[in-house]
């Protein structure tokens, strides 16, 4: 028999399917009563197996809750044919072994934390630490043409209408109708997993009551499976302890809440000649087939089911299957932001210690933070972004709390983990036959306006310029598909509206830092080539694609042409790919030449270091604003070549290889001993001691202890008078300084903000210095014992002491 609940919606419009839901329940309650389910008898026995003891005693609560949360049920739990053996074996399921089996696996593989947030101190986890996004309530009208209003500036500025909790997602709708299909939708960096991950932790600890049973699914994980498989069976697969509440699955007195995170990485076909009607959860199909039969309510119709998803893939589920939009809209109230802020930095730990005088200095960043929050509005509007807020505070975390030798960081290393916590195995259009990674496709289009305005030195870019890099190699359907799955997707996380008087109509990358990330891995990936190099690249894949025919080919040809042109033929087969490898090689070369010049611009050696340009662009700089009618300063692009290097170290390029980037080692080493002449060279020269700073920055950034070395040796006198050295800057120098044991002529240190802890990190460089400068540090009294051992080591070298 078919069932008699699917056969309304088959095609009807959602006004019908809603209305139809009382007769299913009807029916429902008759094929469960006692007297006519089969199956009553053996389920009531398994409930006596999963409480031998005591299974009448669970028989008032669970139904005082399920009245309690269920208001669009209460009718049909007061009748008396819900008092049978089958239902009194349902409740027992909830508080079964099994359910807390599940509890317990879920929340230890959802409490799992990656790398980069152990860094925020052992007592850092989801379940303490969370701020709930804004979520609004939203319509597919709205989707399809998003009002002009909802820019990032505006949502900022007023509060968010329409706002809904999460725990009310499956509340009825404004038509009194119960919510089943809820779709969860939001732009990459707004946190729909991490927000999924949090509901599934408060649901194992006891904290989404209305749900019995949460089951979630990976759609990435999903689409890897094309053997058909029946929806019990992928169950127990995921969670085998779910084995013995997998047959009672489906009841209407079960309440289940089914999770589908990332649907866009599935291409789901809701026509029936695509997708076949399936209401047996025991028949195998493929597992798109068991999603699109879900949401339809085909397969376990009584469940709940969220489904979250980037914009662009919204409309792949018709309307009438979906009960309620939902738009993740972020941080869009400052308050969430400074809210965040407090949790992370002040969280105890952060700091690798409990002093006191650390807590007065995680205070300190929260309110400088905070301020720099209410009178910059760009930050906030970068803030907007959960996963931006994340990069804040990693940067933060990595400049003021960084004391180890050598620091287990690196500037370029935080950028590329922010970038792999957002886009690993992401790909941009799962229905696009190519399946091009999405940080392949920004390296290239973002990353080429990115270089292009550190080369103009433009920070602001015009609805023109976005054209040039988006639009003018568009040359098929397919590319133009993939631009407006990027503009819909991805574009906010890189580019927003500029919020500066009179620039209002330009746009900036989110993060400044980002545009010059962005424009080296633009450059290091080798995206940047001339017309011959990019057309020698594209005719020697075809000849190796052809290589195989060659033979053929000339078989073919000798025929015709006399036998004494085919040795020619032969010489230009295998010149030009040696023609190619030259100019490959001539690729590297600049490369490693843009480097070694970015490196050492005469018009950058007075500006401050690079560390310090970070800290001020997030904590802002104290003091009176620019005037409006003042000129602007220069925009400066001093991390554009440290980026360069940082990419080439071992970590970042199996970082990147993960987010679909492969930079090869062959062409790490090529880069690098091309730029060892000329970087040497450079540094040998006089240099400004912020100068100097960000040269050791870069050398740290670079990760490669035998290029550093090299570098090292060729420095006999070091000056960084007046730069203010911290924790991380003389971190920094120490371990830069320790691929080496040679000595220094002179280390200048005077003015620089030193303390005691900071001498201890320098102490093995210090013993190798002639003539030390310490002068103007306001030490103390408590430095003359440091000073004490340093002079009276046995390996001391030092002859003039300031």
């Amino acid at each position: 028999m078919q069932c008699p609940r699917c056969l309304p919606q088959a095609g009807t419009s959602w006004s019908r399917i809603q209305g139809s839901k009382l007769g299913g329940r009807e029916i429902t309650r008759m094929l469960l009563s006692p007297s006519s389910a089969p199956g009553a008898r053996s389920s009531f026995i398994l409930g006596r197996m999963l409480h031998p003891a005591g299974s009448l005693c669970f028989e008032m609560s669970p139904l005082r809750s399920f009245a309690r949360y269920q208001g669009g049920f209460q009718e049909s739990a007061s009748q008396p044919s819900s008092t049978g053996p089958r239902q009194m074996a349902l409740r027992n399921v909830a508080s079964s072994d099994a359910i807390q089996k599940h509890r317990k696996s879920l929340s230890d593989w959802f409490s799992h934390q990656p790398n980069e947030e152990r860094q925020f101190g052992p007592s850092f986890s989801l379940d303490t630490i969370h701020v709930d996004p804004v979520i609004r309530e939203s319509s597919l009208e709205e989707i399809l043409k998003p009002s002009p209003d909802l820019t990032i500036l505006n949502q900022l500025q007023s509060p968010c209408s329409r706002t809904i909790g999460l725990q009310n997602l499956f509340d009825v709708d404004a038509c009194g109708q119960q919510v089943k299909n809820v779709v969860l939708y939001g732009t990459v960096g707004t946190g729909k997993s991490t927000l999924i991950k949090k509901m599934v932790v408060d649901w194992c600890h006891g904290r989404l009551p209305r749900f019995e049973l949460v089951i979630p699914f990976s759609c990435e994980d999903l689409s890897q499976g094309n053997v058909p498989v029946s929806l019990r069976r992928l169950i127990t697969k995921k969670y085998l302890h779910l084995k013995e509440v997998v047959p009672l699955l489906g009841s209407a007195h079960l309440n289940v809440l089914v999770i589908l995170n990332g649907m866009e990485r599935l291409n789901l076909d809701f026509r029936l000649s695509g997708t076949e009607l399936c209401c047996d959860p025991n028949e195998a199909v493929p597992p798109s087939a068991i999603v699109v039969n879900l949401l339809r309510k085909y397969l376990l119709p009584e469940a709940s089911i969220i489904v979250t998803t980037r914009p662009s893939a919204v409309r792949r589920i018709p309307s009438k299957y979906v009960g309620r939009y939902a738009e993740i809209c972020g941080f869009s109230n400052t308050n969430l932001q400074k809210q965040y802020f407090q949790m992370r930095l002040s969280q105890p730990g952060c700091d690798g210690s409990g002093s006191s005088s650390n807590s007065d200095e995680r205070d300190n960043l929260v309110e400088m933070l905070s301020r720099n929050l209410e009178r910059h509005n760009q930050i906030a509007a970068a803030c907007f972004l959960p996963s931006y807020c994340w990069l804040v505070c990693t940067t933060l975390h990595f400049l003021y709390f960084t004391k180890s030798v050598p620091p287990r960081q690196t500037l370029t290393g935080i950028y590329t983990s922010f970038l792999r916590l957002n886009f690993s195995g992401e790909i941009l259009d799962s229905t696009d036959p190519t399946n091009v990674s999405m940080m392949k496709y920004v390296a290239k289009t973002v990353g080429k306006l990115a270089h292009e305005g550190v080369v103009s030195r433009r920070t602001c870019f015009s609805d023109e310029d976005l054209q040039k890099c988006f639009e003018v190699e568009m040359k098929t359907e397919g590319e133009l598909n993939l631009l407006n799955v990027f503009r819909t997707d991805v574009f906010r996380f890189f580019l927003t509206p500029c919020v500066q008087p009179g620039k209002e109509h330009t746009f900036v990358f989110t993060i400044p830092a980002m545009q010059e990330y962005l424009a080296a891995l633009y450059v290091v990936l080798g995206e940047k080539k001339t017309l011959a190099q990019r057309v020698g690249k594209e005719v020697s894949e075809v000849i190796g694609k052809v290589s195989e025919d060659v033979t053929l080919v000339l078989g073919i040809v000798s025929k015709v042409l006399p036998l004494r042109i085919l040795p020619l033929l032969f010489g230009l087969l295998k010149m030009f790919p040696r023609f190619f490898n030259q100019l490959s090689g001539k690729d590297r070369d600049t490369i490693a030449h843009t480097m070694a010049v970015e490196m050492f611009k005469e018009e950058d050696y007075f500006n401050d270091d690079v560390l310090d340009q970070i800290n001020s662009s997030i904590l802002g700089v104290e003091g009176p604003l620019h005037h409006p009618d003042e000129a602007p300063e220069d925009e400066v692009f001093e991390l554009f070549p440290i980026f360069m290097g940082g990419l080439l170290s071992r970590r970042n390029r199996a970082l990147l290889e993960q987010l679909g980037c492969s930079i090869k080692n062959l062409a790490a080493f090529e880069i690098a001993n091309a730029m060892k002449k000329t970087m040497i060279r450079n540094s040998r020269k006089w240099l400004p001691p912020s100068e100097l700073m960000d040269y050791l920055v870069f050398l740290h950034e670079f990760q490669n202890e035998r290029f550093t070395a090299e570098a090292i040796r060729s420095l006999r006198a070091i000056n960084l008078s007046s730069i203010k050295m911290t924790p991380l800057k003389c971190s920094i120098l120490a371990s830069v300084m320790g691929t080496t044991s040679h000595e220094v002529e002179e280390l200048n240190l005077s003015s620089c903000h030193l303390d005691v802890n900071n001498l201890r990190t320098l102490f093995p460089v210090l013993l190798r210095c002639q003539k030390l400068h310490l002068q103007l540090n306001s030490l103390g009294p408590e430095a003359c014992r440091e000073i004490r051992d340093l002079l009276l080591h046995d390996k001391c070298v030092v002859s003039t002491l300031r």
